[in-house]
């Protein structure tokens, strides 16, 4: 391969560029959870307070527009767990708000259901993500409230992200359920005594 065959770096957004997608992103995924996948993209702009061919710019497709604002909403909930240990005050109190954090993407995920579950080849690898970037950040978390004395020692990180999520489902359709108090329930539960 010559110097001249190596390809040259993408090259990196600017700062406004990134401001302008992370609004979009954060405006989708509001519309979303709202009004379903379905919501007109001109919606969608307003919201965000941009013009329709600026999301397009950004995201070509539907898909692409619903991928990104997946793995923004991911990227957000990972990056939270850190932070929100340093915080403190206790590594239970930050497993708390890292879980309520979590319930919120799930309602967001659980908006986005119906397109993730279509046999779009975009969406294929949504879950293998999902698992892979959230996972090790539970398991950092509920590791210090172990180690601190504060949580029982014998959950396993996925199986307290899978009760939660499935504490989650279905509760945008059902005005007497409230997950997030069956949530608060089961993070209660893990408290040693």
């Amino acid at each position: 391969m010559t110097e001249k065959d190596t390809p040259e770096p993408a090259p990196r957004k600017r700062a406004d560029a990134r401001r302008n997608e992370q609004t979009l992103l954060d405006a989708a995924a509001a519309a979303f959870v709202e009004s379903g996948v379905g919501v007109p993209v001109r919606d969608i702009a307003a919201r965000a307070g941009v013009g329709v061919g600026t999301i397009y710019r950004h995201f070509p497709t539907r898909a692409d527009l619903i991928v990104a604002v997946y793995r923004h909403q991911v990227e957000a909930c990972a990056e939270a767990g850190p932070a929100l240990l340093a915080e403190g005050p206790t590594p239970h109190a930050a497993l708390t708000r890292w879980i309520d954090l979590f319930v919120d993407f799930l309602v967001t995920k659980h908006g986005l259901a119906e397109a993730l579950q279509s046999d779009n080849a975009a969406f294929e690898s949504l879950h293998t993500y999902f698992i892979d970037r959230l996972l090790p950040v539970c398991t950092e978390l509920l590791d210090a409230a172990v180690d601190a004395g504060e949580v029982v020692s014998d959950i396993e990180p996925y199986e307290l992200m899978r009760g939660v999520g499935n504490l989650c489902v279905g509760a945008e359709g059902d005005p007497r359920y409230h997950a997030r108090r069956m949530v608060g329930l089961l993070i209660r539960g893990l408290r040693t005594h």
